[in-house]
């Protein structure tokens, strides 16, 4: 049987985060994705701007997040995955700024992932494949930089997660790293063969799938029990938005945007188990924040609906919708 999750940011505050978890709780989820890339920012680190956030050391900041790690306890919220700050590879960024971010970065974040008891931590892949020339050398850079975090995801007891991302060219939004699902399988299966263990795994967006045009039901078919985690939500086909499932529509006939039936149906063909997990962090700043509760249960309800499908039609396949 799957969970249900979402994220933590806008609703779990360090100021108070046992009241974000009640809440999480309160509106029907079990799972959270902890967004551990709020405290250093994509658009910060695009402008070659670093916090001090990493400076503290494992013990600094295993203190700061025990309020964290205790109010979801407290709460029956299990954090099951982690976001990685991103990027990992600023291009132009220089060898101090990459560097900070592959050295320090990437290894305190997989601490307090394992501060938090949490098994999956999903990392960007580089962007990288029109400054090197190809898609191929773009996998072998991120390839060796996820070779030097093996010893500590083993130690760790940690799964790494791939993304399916998207680029901008020219104002185009075209496929990122991660977008073909054979190369994506091929690559996992040599990683875990070549390092003794499943260290690595996969994290399916469904919002990046949408802006590129991915089958959605063939890519999970083909990636199988490498699928790990989900990134669920919505958009308009032109943006990263992140909005709820069923927001948008192709026509006026309500056909959605999304192929949210090509979704459960993979998952439902892999026999995923594991969290629904919703990624849909800004819809909660557009709604007035008294009604933040309601649309987190609506969220969870659309999570419900998503299992019932997935879980019902193990038996009755007819039944997907």
């Amino acid at each position: 049987m799957v969970s249900i999750g979402v994220q933590t940011k806008n609703v779990v505050y360090d100021s108070d985060p046992a009241a974000g978890f009640q809440m999480l709780r309160d509106a029907g989820f079990s799972c959270a994705d902890f967004s551990l890339n709020s405290y250093l920012l994509n658009t910060s680190l695009y402008q070659f701007e670093l916090n001090d956030f990493f400076d503290r050391s494992d013990a600094e900041l295993e203190h700061f997040f025990s309020p964290h790690k205790k109010g979801a306890a407290a709460a029956g919220i299990t954090l099951n995955q982690m976001h990685m700050p991103y990027p990992l590879y600023v291009p132009n960024g220089g060898g101090d700024l990459n560097g900070y971010l592959q050295d320090i970065v990437a290894r305190k974040s997989m601490h307090i992932c394992a501060f938090f008891q949490c098994p999956y931590i999903v990392v960007h892949g580089f962007k990288l494949a029109r400054n090197l020339g190809s898609e191929e050398a773009e996998w072998e850079r991120t390839e060796r930089f996820l070779d030097t975090l093996t010893p500590l995801a083993k130690e760790l007891r940690l799964t790494i997660c791939i993304e399916n991302l998207y680029n901008s060219v020219g104002g185009h939004l075209v496929e990122g790293p991660c977008c073909d699902a054979k190369k994506a399988a091929e690559r996992i299966d040599r990683f875990n063969d070549r390092h003794h263990g499943e260290l690595l795994g996969f994290c399916f967006d469904t919002g990046h799938a949408n802006l590129v045009g991915i089958d959605f039901e063939s890519f999970l078919g083909t990636l199988g029990h490498r699928l790990k985690v989900l990134h669920i939500h919505d958009n308009d086909g032109a943006g990263d938005l992140h909005q709820i499932p069923f927001t948008f529509t192709k026509t006026r006939e309500n056909t959605a945007a999304t192929d949210w039936e090509g979704f459960l149906n993979g998952l439902r063909h892999i026999q995923f188990d594991q969290v629904l997990s919703f990624e849909t962090a800004p819809v909660l700043s557009a709604f007035p924040k008294e009604m933040k509760p309601q649309a987190l249960r609506f969220i969870a309800d659309i999570g419900t609906y998503f299992a019932d499908k997935i879980n019902f039609s193990v038996y009755n396949p007819s039944f997907l919708c």
